[in-house]
């Protein structure tokens, strides 16, 4: 993500949820980017894709991709869905948002949740911000802090 706005309020959400996060035990907010395949053909870009994900991704984690055709879910059900994950000892949960072409379907079929913001097309760079508001939101609902409001 280039520097501008979107960086600096995804960047404000994380730092939010990291420090709103700590004495619930949710850590470790961060982004990471992996290079985009340069694959001639969709299918092939996906394939490439997933398996640079699978390389990145391991150990005792949650995996959730975000996709158009995924559940759609409130903000009380997605923080209560990270402390069941936290309670039940998953070290890490891991969203990963597809390349311009979307995920791979088996990758998709991976996923311990597939998670939609909607049926809209989002840009990746509203999706990262969607997502760090949702974290920090997750963080402020799990502790009882009046930031969220039903």
């Amino acid at each position: 993500m280039k520097q501008g706005p979107e960086r600096e309020l995804v960047a404000r959400y994380l730092d939010r949820a990291i420090a709103s996060g700590k004495s619930l035990g949710l850590t470790g907010f961060a982004v990471t980017e992996l290079i985009e395949s340069r694959a001639s053909s969709p299918a092939a870009r996906k394939t490439d894709e997933a398996r640079a994900l699978r390389e990145h991704l391991s150990g005792n984690r949650a995996l959730v991709t975000l996709d158009e055709r995924g559940a759609v879910m409130g903000s009380e059900d997605f923080a209560k869905k990270l402390g069941r994950w936290r309670d039940d000892g998953t070290e890490a949960v891991s969203f990963v948002i597809g390349g311009a072409d979307g995920l791979d379907p088996a990758f998709l079929k991976e996923a311990s949740l597939s998670l939609s913001f909607s049926p809209l097309t989002w840009p990746h760079q509203l999706v990262r911000i969607m997502l760090a508001e949702q974290l920090y939101r997750a963080t402020t609902i799990l502790s009882g802090h009046p930031y969220h409001r039903e």
